[in-house]
């Protein structure tokens, strides 16, 4: 094969691909060409969650249930591991013991804890691998509330199984379900999310839906009644995405505010207080934001500068500001910069970074941050250990060497890692070291 191959003067160990920093000019070499996928994150209750931009998943954390999707119920990993007997992948969700992701073709896979049926398999059974989720196709979103999983199909229709006692499921009962059930009266719908026990979509019109438990207000709709169907969150028009919290609720408008509702013993809706709202607040002194997350009590969001920002609770030093003390308004994350997507777990947070780094902080009790460790951590640490495994190549010459650019005459494995060749200036023979 023949491989373009470009010169970079410096990159770093991501979750995208792997090079060594280096003084001289040096060679990336790509193990995999292929349609690639948006990198992305995701955290469960107690383990976290990334997709590669060649379609593999790695996972990290608390796995007694098999949330880790490995084969295994080792009790934690305190580093990533890549889910060999997965590719293709597109989305990935957590929930508080299982995991889910959405595969190119429109099926989707889940493993983990399954004692309400959140794995959608027709079973109660625990899974330490994934499993196809039954009769389900032409899914393009899906997202997990605590105990159950929801799935956004290309038709606008939204399903959901798993644990129903609070009507998380939307179907007019309070039974589980193993399988997939449409959501009643609901359609043209363009994004989904989930909370603890409640479960959040946004219509193509800027409206907000919710149905769930509503014990705190985080269903929006001025009351505190519990729902088994849709209601439309009060007084809300223009919103381009949502997320959900235990037992809160956040959503981002067109013109870069952020509204929240439902819980705020911790200060999580950022209004200033830990008054609970049955009705949207709006999120005190911030705006230009471009994307949110939810915590268990914490909220997160990413402005467009790049800059994360964070409120509520703080107890394992989840905010990322350097303490352990809970916030009721937005403060910004310590040291941290270039960031493209967040991800909130119970305890702990996530961020992806534009140079494909991946950043945690906060609980790490069951090694949720995948820093070879279990302390927890106030500030965001790099992950340094997501490398893949170096790919055998076989090659001979380059030819077409320019200033910043060859052509690989050889053979590259196919598993999506990367290496990094050293080449002389003005030479066509690689060599084994730097130069």
């Amino acid at each position: 094969m023949r491989t373009i191959l470009s010169f970079l003067y410096r990159s770093s160990c991501n979750i995208v691909f792997c090079t060594a920093v280096l003084l001289s000019v040096v060679l990336t070499l790509t193990g995999a060409l292929s349609a690639s996928t948006t990198p992305q994150i995701a955290a469960g209750g107690y383990h976290s969650i990334a997709l590669k931009s060649d379609g593999i998943v790695l996972v990290w954390g608390y796995n007694n249930y098999g949330q880790l999707g490995d084969g295994t119920y080792t009790y934690c990993k305190t580093t990533p591991v890549q889910l060999s007997s997965l590719s293709g992948v597109t989305a990935i969700s957590g929930g508080e013991y299982h995991t889910i992701v959405l595969k190119s073709d429109g099926t989707v896979w889940a493993w983990g804890c399954n004692d309400d049926g959140q794995l959608g398999d027709g079973t109660t059974t625990q899974r330490n691998a994934p499993v196809q989720v039954s009769s389900l196709s032409g899914v393009a979103a899906i997202t997990s509330g605590g105990h159950h999983t929801i799935a956004l199909k290309s038709d606008g229709t939204v399903w959901a199984w798993g644990y129903n006692h609070y009507r998380q499921l939307g179907d007019g009962t309070t039974t589980n379900s193993t399988t997939p059930v449409q959501v009643g009266g609901l359609s043209d719908v363009t994004a989904v999310a989930g909370g603890g026990y409640h479960t959040i979509a946004l219509k193509s019109d800027g409206t907000v839906w919710a149905w769930g438990r509503n014990g705190y207000g985080q269903l929006g709709d001025g009351t505190y009644t519990d729902s088994s169907t849709p209601v439309q969150v009060s007084g809300l028009s223009g919103v381009i995405a949502i997320a959900g919290g235990w037992g809160h609720t956040i959503a981002l408008k067109s013109d870069g505010t952020l509204w929240a509702w439902g819980c705020n013993g911790s200060g999580q809706l950022g209004d200033g207080t830990t008054t609970y709202r049955k009705v949207p607040v709006q999120v005190s002194g911030l705006s230009g934001v471009t994307a949110i997350a939810g915590g268990y009590d914490h909220t997160v969001a990413l402005k467009t500068d790049g800059t994360v920002w964070t409120w509520g609770n703080n107890d394992y030093g989840q905010l990322g500001d350097g303490t352990t003390t809970r916030r009721t308004t937005p403060v910004q994350v310590s040291d941290l910069s270039g960031v493209t997507a967040i991800a909130g777990g119970y305890g702990h947070t996530i961020a992806l970074k534009s140079d494909g780094t991946v950043w945690t902080w906060g609980h790490n009790n069951y090694c949720q941050l995948g820093d070879e460790s279990d302390a927890d951590r106030t500030t965001p640490v790099r992950i340094g250990t997501l490398k893949p495994a170096i790919p055998t190549v076989a090659t001979t010459s380059a030819t077409n060497v320019t200033f910043n650019s060859a052509i690989l005459n050889g053979s590259v494995n196919a598993n999506g890692a990367s290496t990094t060749a050293w080449f002389k200036y003005g030479s066509t023979s690689p060599k084994t070291s730097e130069v």
